[in-house]
């Protein structure tokens, strides 16, 4: 699929009455390589976070033409090897997957991090099972780094691909 063939989307900065979204984002299916669905608790949680992410942001994926909602993105911070970087993690409803909207999001929340700009790096760390987030990575412009253990959620380590962008870097 070429960039021109891609759905344009927006990101909509993370409300309270965006729950409603991580409930469905919360299925077996969109949680299979996160390691499963989590606790209401923990979805509440999740929520007043997602609204309070200091730095970085949490944002609703809209369609651009409409304002359908089709997932979720955002950054955040985190203490990786010797530094602080910007993470980032997505997730698109199934009906909406297979449409390049994963990989318009990500270059968006991209220049998100580039703007808000603090770390120079901005990292995603999908499962190594996990091919479409790999795609996602590779067509948003990241660069394999290589293969790391990482722990999501917290006390449940998988085996990563971590993917960088150098937001120095434009272009």
């Amino acid at each position: 699929m070429d960039s021109a063939d891609v759905e344009r989307v927006r990101l909509v900065p993370w409300s309270d009455g965006d729950f409603w979204l991580l409930r469905r984002n919360n299925s077996p299916e969109m949680t299979e390589h996160l390691g499963g669905p989590e606790s209401e608790e923990k979805l509440g949680a999740r929520h007043r976070r997602y609204q309070e992410v200091e730095p970085g942001r949490m944002y609703r994926v809209e369609l651009a033409e409409g304002s359908e909602t089709v997932g979720s993105i955002g950054f955040w911070e985190k203490e990786w090897r010797d530094g602080k970087v910007w993470e980032t993690g997505w997730g698109v409803l199934p009906e909406f997957q297979g449409r390049g909207l994963a990989a318009a999001a990500a270059r968006a929340v991209v220049e998100a991090a580039r703007e808000a700009g603090l770390h120079r790096y901005l990292h995603a760390f999908p499962s190594v099972d996990h091919a479409a987030s790999n795609s996602v990575c590779r067509r948003a412009g990241f660069t394999l780094i290589g293969q790391v253990d990482f722990e999501y959620p917290k006390g449940h380590w998988i085996m990563s691909n971590d993917w960088r962008v150098d937001l120095r870097q434009t272009g």
